[in-house]
């Protein structure tokens, strides 16, 4: 017997939030490695290929919103939500390649630091901060629920902050011509790309390798399913995720020998409990006697 989730797909003002974020964010990288070239501010670079990132980001986000809402067929049975994972750990990767990067570069700069224009710094800094935080919100909403919106909300998160660590270095250059607080300031932007990074990368993976989610006690779902009446036992027992919202369960239960319409209530009430007690919307049971082998809980 299964239970199918309901699957809230990304409306249209989704897509489109996404795609205005994306033109803004690409006309604003422009703007800002012209202004890190002629300031010869490696803060200003490293920020514009941080966005860079954006881009390809949120352009990879919008294919994945759009992929995700084809129906699945013969060949694609789960459907194509998985394109939003897929999409998210291809993110947090190329995040973390650019972040080897920087400091390679944020290295070579301390040992011989450039002169900053610190007024250049500060205003394109300034900008940077109010696009960034201007696209970050309108991709927001949804990033609660949604790997793949979460990922791209990240990227504007960390852009909106590494940006105001960039205009705080080009105050203070400003006033004391301290130069090598342009590289520092890109290191504390590499530390901060890598610990937004690190979460969504893990969650992808986890996904990926369908493992339990991280929030279901397997030991306390086992105790509410051997609870609902008619349970003998339960064995073959496995949770897993399609993305971040649909969560699939399936197992064998052990009940006496009884008749079909009996095992269909049981059947029934062991899938209202998943999903009101474990958010487990997804269930396919099978029903055995308890004289049929038992492989164990977690048997492949």
């Amino acid at each position: 017997m299964t239970q199918e989730q309901s699957f809230t797909h990304p409306t249209p003002s989704t897509s489109r939030r996404l795609v205005l974020s994306l033109v803004i964010t690409l006309v604003f990288v422009i703007v800002e490695i012209l202004a890190g070239v002629f300031a010869h501010s490696l803060a200003l670079l490293t920020d514009a290929a941080h966005n860079i990132t954006d881009v390809l980001a949120l352009a990879f986000t919008w294919w994945a919103l759009w992929v995700a809402n084809k129906p699945g067929g013969p060949g694609k049975t789960y459907g194509y939500h998985r394109a939003g994972i897929l999409v998210a750990l291809v993110n947090s990767t190329s995040l973390a390649v650019i972040v080897v990067g920087i400091f390679y570069e944020a290295i070579k700069r301390f040992i011989t630091p450039p002169v900053v224009q610190a007024d250049v710094l500060i205003g394109v800094g300034a900008a940077a901060v109010v696009v960034n935080l201007v696209t970050a919100l309108l991709v927001r909403r949804g990033a609660e629920s949604d790997l793949n919106l979460k990922s791209a909300f990240l990227h504007l998160v960390g852009d909106v902050l590494s940006t105001l660590g960039a205009v705080i270095a080009g105050i203070i250059i400003r006033f004391t011509g301290w130069n090598w607080l342009d590289p520092l300031v890109s290191l504390f932007i590499g530390l901060l790309i890598l610990w937004n990074t690190w979460g969504i990368l893990h969650e992808s993976l986890e996904i990926l390798m369908e493992a339990t989610p991280a929030d279901v006690d397997m030991d306390a779902l086992k105790y509410d399913v051997l609870g609902i009446a008619g349970v003998r036992g339960v064995h073959d027992l496995h949770v897993w995720s399609i993305n971040s919202q649909m969560r699939y369960l399936s197992a064998h239960i052990l009940t006496d020998d009884i008749t079909v319409s009996q095992g269909a209530k049981i059947q029934e009430a062991l899938c209202r409990m998943l999903e009101n007690h474990h958010q487990v919307c997804h269930v396919t049971l099978q029903l055995e006697c308890t004289e049929c082998a038992n492989n164990g809980l977690y048997h492949n």
